[in-house]
C-alpha cells in the first residue's frame, strides 16, 4: 500500500469515528436543547403536533368593527396563498341527504336549520333499520326534508384589508397560523415569582457549597491519613471503612432519619449538609492520589523541619488540584441533586428550607398545566451542574488515571 492510498484509508476511518461520536452527541444533547427552547414558549406552543423546536407566536392583527386582534391563517383563495383573520370559530356545519338518497348531501349551518314539525313533534323517519329526525332544509329555494348524517366544526376566516368581502369557512384545525419565532425570557420570572424558586436556589446553593467543602476537608484529612500515616489497624479501618460503599443509601434512611429526630435536625438544613461531609468514596479517591505522590519530597520536607500539616498544606494540595477537582465536582453533582432525603427530612409545606429539587415538585402540581413553566425551572436546575461539569471534566482523566491505578 502506497502512502497516499494509506493517507485516504486513515481520512476514511477517522471521518467514520469522528461521524458516530457526533451523531451520538447530538442525540444525547438534543432531549436537552428541546427542554431550553421549550421554557421559552407559551403554553399553547408547547402542546402543537407535530413539536417544533423554535418557540413560535401566533401573529394577530387589528381588524375594523373588531374590539380584540384577530389570529392570521393562511388560506387558499382561487389557488392563492393568502393571509386571512379567524373572525370566528367553532362554527358547527352540519352533512344533509334526503332520507331515500343519501348521496345527494349538501353541507348547511346548523344554527340556520330547523327540525321538521318543530322541536316538539320534530318528524322521523326509519333508515336501515333506525329511527332518524328530519330538518328542513333549503335547496334550490324549497324546503326538503333531509337527515343529518354528519356534522363538522369550521372558522370564519375575513379578509383583514376588506372585512365586508365574502367570507370563507374551513376546519381551523387543518388551517396553518401565521406565527413569528418568539422568545419568552418572562416564563423564568414566572416561575421563580410563582414557586418561590429564588429561596430554593439559594438554599440549594448554600448545601451544595458547604457540602463540597466539607467533603474536600474531611477527604483530604482522611485520605492523607490512610496514605501516609502509620497506626495499628490502619489498613483494617480503611476496608471497613471503604466497604460502608456498599450499604444502599435507602437502608440508611430509617436510622439516619431517627437521628435527625434525635438530636433536633429535622426540617432543618443542617441536616441535609451534616451527614453528607463525610464520604468514603472522597476518601478513597484522595488516599490513591496521596499514594502516587513522591514520599522523596516529604521525606525531604521532614529533614527541614516541616510538619505534616505543613507538608500537606503547601505541598501536597497544590500538586492535588486534578483529583481535588475531580472530587469537588462530584460532589457538586451529586448535592445539587439530592431529592429523596431532602424530601424525607424536609417538611413539603415549609418552603423556606426547600432546595431546587422539592421546590420543583412542588412546582410540577401547581403549573401542571403549563409545561414551559416546568420545564424553566428543570432548566434553572440544570445549568450549573452543568457549567460546573463542563470546567471541571478536563481533570477527569488525570486524576482517575493518577488515582485508580495502585493501591
Amino acid at each position: 500500500m502506497n502512502m497516499k492510498s494509506y493517507r485516504f484509508v486513515r481520512f476514511l476511518s477517522n471521518f467514520g469515528v469522528y461521524f458516530v461520536l457526533t451523531f451520538f452527541a447530538l442525540v444525547m444533547i438534543f432531549p436537552f436543547l428541546y427542554m431550553l427552547s421549550t421554557s421559552f414558549k407559551i403554553p399553547a406552543d408547547t402542546f402543537r403536533y407535530p413539536p417544533r423546536m423554535l418557540p413560535r407566536d401566533p401573529v394577530t392583527i387589528q381588524v375594523e368593527g373588531y374590539d380584540e386582534p384577530l389570529p392570521l391563517y393562511f388560506v387558499e383563495v382561487d389557488g392563492t396563498r393568502k393571509e386571512y383573520a379567524l373572525a370566528k370559530s367553532n362554527i358547527k356545519v352540519g352533512t344533509y341527504a334526503p332520507a331515500d338518497d343519501l348521496t345527494n348531501t349538501v353541507e348547511r349551518f346548523i344554527s340556520e336549520i330547523k327540525p321538521t314539525g318543530g322541536v316538539m313533534n320534530q318528524q322521523k323517519v326509519i333508515v336501515n333499520g333506525e329511527e332518524v329526525k328530519l330538518f328542513d332544509v333549503e335547496v334550490d329555494g324549497q324546503i326538503v326534508p333531509m337527515i343529518l348524517v354528519s356534522q363538522t366544526t369550521v372558522g370564519e376566516f375575513i379578509d383583514p384589508q376588506n372585512p365586508e368581502s365574502e367570507a370563507i369557512f374551513q376546519n381551523v384545525r387543518l388551517s396553518e397560523p401565521v406565527e413569528n419565532v418568539s422568545w419568552h425570557p418572562e416564563n423564568y420570572q414566572e416561575v421563580i415569582e410563582l414557586n418561590n424558586l429564588g429561596r430554593a436556589l439559594t438554599n440549594t446553593t448554600l448545601v451544595t457549597v458547604l457540602v463540597v467543602l466539607g467533603q474536600l476537608v474531611t477527604s483530604v484529612f482522611g485520605g492523607y491519613a490512610f496514605a501516609r500515616l502509620k497506626f495499628p489497624g490502619r489498613d483494617t479501618v480503611f476496608v471497613f471503612y471503604l466497604g460502608t460503599i456498599m450499604i444502599p443509601f435507602v437502608m440508611l434512611i430509617v436510622p439516619l432519619y431517627q437521628l435527625m429526630v434525635l438530636i433536633g435536625w429535622t426540617d432543618r438544613l443542617a441536616s441535609l449538609i451534616i451527614p453528607w461531609i463525610f464520604t468514603a468514596y472522597g476518601t478513597f479517591l484522595m488516599r490513591q492520589h496521596f499514594i502516587t505522590f513522591p514520599k522523596e519530597i516529604e521525606e525531604a520536607a521532614l529533614l527541614d523541619g516541616a510538619s505534616r500539616f505543613a507538608i500537606l498544606k503547601d505541598i501536597i494540595i497544590p500538586a492535588s488540584v486534578p483529583a481535588l477537582a475531580t472530587q469537588a465536582t462530584f460532589t457538586f453533582l451529586y448535592a445539587w441533586n439530592s431529592f429523596i432525603w431532602p424530601l424525607v427530612i424536609i417538611n413539603v409545606g415549609n418552603e423556606k428550607n426547600h432546595v431546587l429539587t422539592l421546590a420543583l415538585n412542588v412546582l410540577r402540581g401547581r403549573a401542571s398545566d403549563t409545561p414551559n413553566l416546568i420545564l424553566a425551572g428543570a432548566a434553572i436546575a440544570i445549568v450549573p451542574p452543568l457549567i460546573v461539569f463542563i470546567l471541571g471534566q478536563r481533570f477527569f482523566v488525570e486524576s482517575v488515571a493518577g488515582s485508580g491505578v495502585k493501591g
